[in-house]
């Protein structure tokens, strides 16, 4: 069965990121579309998503903001709820989207509120 390119993209990049990521992190999945940016701080032992912001809430989506200001407000929501959670170790799972634009945004954002990765 032939795999279509995003997917390709997606397994080679997932496998990469689990080969050296250490068993005591959680993985951080960003998804972002052309409007919006969500991400996801998952447990792969439990498989079980611990925790998820995106832009499409009811609390951001009322903001008027542009892509990259979107980016840094779920950014910042994120780290929030892991800081409560007393989660700052993490590894960065980009998916099939370049570490580039609101992507990196995203992760700087994330850096800079104590989140590492």
């Amino acid at each position: 069965m032939k795999l279509t390119t995003s997917k390709r993209k997606k397994f080679r990049v997932g496998s990469k990121v689990k080969k050296v990521a250490k068993p005591d992190r959680f993985r951080l999945s960003i998804s972002r579309s052309s409007k919006n940016i969500s991400a996801q701080i998952i447990d792969d032992k439990k498989q079980t998503t611990l925790f998820s912001a995106s832009s499409n809430e009811k609390d951001v989506r009322s903001m008027k903001k542009n892509k990259t200001e979107l980016s840094i407000i779920v950014a910042e929501k994120l780290a929030k709820k892991a800081q409560e959670k007393k989660i700052s170790k993490i590894f960065f799972d980009r998916g099939i989207y370049k570490y580039h634009g609101r992507v990196k945004i995203f992760a700087e954002t994330l850096r800079k509120n104590g989140m590492e990765f």
